[in-house]
């Protein structure tokens, strides 16, 4: 390595999601380093209708395997988790020399039944008028919900509560932000990572319009220069 500082970045999407959720991201971090990148499609993800019979161990396994190649070629790796990808994120850099975390909508907690009904009252409202099939949202939350088998929602519960007892062993430098509209995962959720988490360095930001897809919010500039100068810190 001749002694250049060698840094892997590893991003994982969330539950029923694949990586365009984290690409934008990756793409502003990818214009301002040289970094190596990483960011799988967690098994049973990508392709509709194959979540069937997929465990969430193999979620982890995956993304351990991913992690494990970052760190044998790389001086040090950060991890970026979104939504169950946050909680992989936690599991990991509790289990592993990761150097920094960063937390997005991350899901030790979901589906903000608050948000959800000014969600679905937007939709109904478009309906009244004949915009339904034009309502992103509504076709988002249609697609997920037909397609995502009632054993998968189950795998996805699981691997929360199996990671949440782990939380406190994070000590690493932590960045949590979460969207204030959120209609997955409650802003309570950022309050409790925040809180359960160990690491003496963390920091954790709201973003005030920003509905579950955080790196698509329009804020998404400010959110990524924010990541940007906490990995970039000494």
């Amino acid at each position: 390595m001749g002694g250049e500082n060698v840094i892997g970045c590893l991003l994982i999407h969330g539950f029923t999601g694949a990586p365009y959720e984290v690409e934008p991201l990756a793409e502003y971090l990818q214009e301002r380093t040289d970094w190596k990148f990483s960011i799988p499609t967690l098994p049973g993800h990508g392709v509709p209708g194959s979540l069937k019979g997929v465990h969430f161990q193999e979620w982890i396994d995956h993304a351990e395997a991913e992690l494990s190649k970052l760190i044998d070629t790389c001086n040090e790796v950060y991890v970026v988790g979104f939504s169950m990808g946050g909680m992989i994120a936690s599991y990991l850099a509790a289990k592993y020399p990761v150097k920094k975390l960063i937390l997005l909508s991350t899901a030790a907690f979901y589906l903000n039944p608050k948000q959800l009904a000014v969600d679905i009252k937007e939709i109904a409202k478009d309906s009244l008028h004949g915009n339904l099939r034009a309502n992103e949202l509504f076709l988002r939350y249609k697609r997920k919900i037909k397609e995502t088998p009632f054993a998968a929602a189950l795998q996805f519960r699981r691997l929360v509560s199996f990671i949440k007892p782990l939380l406190h062993q994070v000590n690493v430098p932590t960045f949590i932000a979460q969207g204030e509209s959120d209609g997955i995962v409650p802003p309570k959720s950022a309050e409790y990572l925040f809180q359960t988490i160990s690491a003496r360095q963390k920091k954790l930001t709201y973003i005030k319009h920003s509905k579950h897809l955080i790196c698509h919010c329009e804020a998404r500039d400010s959110l990524f220069s924010q990541v940007f100068d906490f990995l970039m810190e000494k």
